[in-house]
C-alpha cells in the first residue's frame, strides 16, 4: 500500500511539472504576441526604404534640374517655343520684384495649384535675415529664382562696373541663401545692354523678357480687372511669357488667372524644361 502511494505521488509530481512547462510556454507565446514590435517594424522599413542622406537628396534635386529641354526662348519675341514634339499650347509664368510683401503667399498659391513660375528677385529685398528666410522658403517650395538686379535701375544709365555689381551681387547673395546661383536674368524695364548680355553669358543665365503683363497699370490694380485682362489679352497665345509682380492685387488674382488659363486649355510650363545657355 505504501509502495502504491509512493508511485502515485511520483506520478503527480511528473504530471505537475509537465503542466507547468506547458503553462510557461503559453505565457511566453502570449507575451510575444502582445509585446511592442515597433522596433522590428522600423528595422524592416529601414531595410526596405532606407532614409536618403543629404547627399542623396541633393543628387535627386540635381536630376530634377537636369530635365531634358523641351522648350526654348525666342530672343526676338520672348515667347516660349517647343522643341520638336512638345506641347505648343503653353504659357510661362514669371513674377518680378520678389520677394517683397506678397511673393511667399504667391508661391504657396502656385504650389497648391501644382504649377511653376520663375521668381525674379531684387537684391534689396533679400538684405536681412528675415528676407533671406522668405526667399529660401520660396526656393524650397520648388520655384526657380531669377536675377532682377540689386536696385532695379535702368542698366543703360550705369557704367560697366556698376552693371556688374548690380547683377553679380544678386547671384552671390542668392547662392548664399539657397545654395544655387540664378539661372535666369531679367533686366529692369526689359532693357538690356551689351554689358548685361555679356555678364549674363558669363554667369550662364538665360536672358528673359516677356510678351505681356498689366499689373503695373493703374486700371488693372485690382483682382477683377487684372484677372480679366490676363485671360483675355490679345497677346495671349501659344508660348506667351506672362509678366506679373509681387503686388497685393496680383496675389489676389493669381489663382483665378492660373485656373482661367487652364480652362482655356493652356498648360503652365515648368521653367526647368527651358533650354539653357551652352
Amino acid at each position: 500500500m505504501k509502495r502504491w502511494l509512493t508511485i502515485m505521488a511520483l506520478m503527480f509530481i511528473v504530471v505537475g511539472c509537465r503542466n507547468g512547462e506547458t503553462n510557461n510556454s503559453l505565457v511566453e507565446t502570449d507575451l510575444q504576441a502582445h509585446e511592442p514590435d515597433e522596433g522590428i517594424i522600423i528595422e524592416e522599413k529601414e531595410e526596405e526604404n532606407p532614409t536618403l542622406s543629404e547627399s542623396d537628396t541633393e543628387m535627386e534635386d540635381a536630376v530634377v534640374e537636369k530635365k531634358e529641354a523641351m522648350y526654348k526662348i525666342n530672343e526676338k519675341t520672348w515667347a516660349v517655343e517647343p522643341i520638336e514634339e512638345a506641347n505648343e499650347k503653353i504659357v510661362l509664368l514669371t513674377i518680378d520684384d520678389a520677394p517683397d510683401k506678397h511673393g511667399l503667399e504667391m508661391a504657396h498659391t502656385l504650389k497648391a495649384l501644382g504649377v511653376k513660375a520663375i521668381f525674379f528677385v531684387n537684391g534689396h529685398f533679400i538684405d536681412t535675415e528675415d528676407e533671406a528666410a522668405v526667399l529660401k522658403e520660396i526656393y524650397d517650395l520648388g520655384f526657380p529664382i531669377g536675377n532682377h538686379t540689386f536696385s532695379h535701375q535702368n542698366l543703360t544709365t550705369l557704367e560697366k562696373k556698376e552693371q556688374l555689381k548690380e547683377i553679380v551681387s544678386v547671384n552671390d547673395r542668392v547662392e548664399e541663401i539657397t545654395g544655387e546661383r540664378p539661372r535666369f536674368f531679367r533686366a529692369p524695364f526689359g532693357v538690356n545692354t551689351d554689358e548685361s548680355r555679356k555678364i549674363a553669358a558669363e554667369e550662364n543665365m538665360l536672358i528673359m523678357n516677356w510678351t505681356y503683363g498689366y499689373d503695373w497699370e493703374k486700371e488693372y490694380q485690382n483682382k477683377e480687372a487684372l484677372t480679366q485682362i490676363m485671360l483675355n489679352s490679345p497677346y495671349l497665345n501659344h508660348g506667351a511669357n506672362l509678366l506679373m509682380h509681387d503686388r497685393a492685387w496680383t496675389s489676389e488674382a493669381l489663382e483665378g488667372i492660373v485656373k482661367g488659363l487652364q480652362e482655356k486649355g493652356y498648360e503652365i510650363v515648368d521653367p526647368n524644361l527651358l533650354k539653357m545657355p551652352e
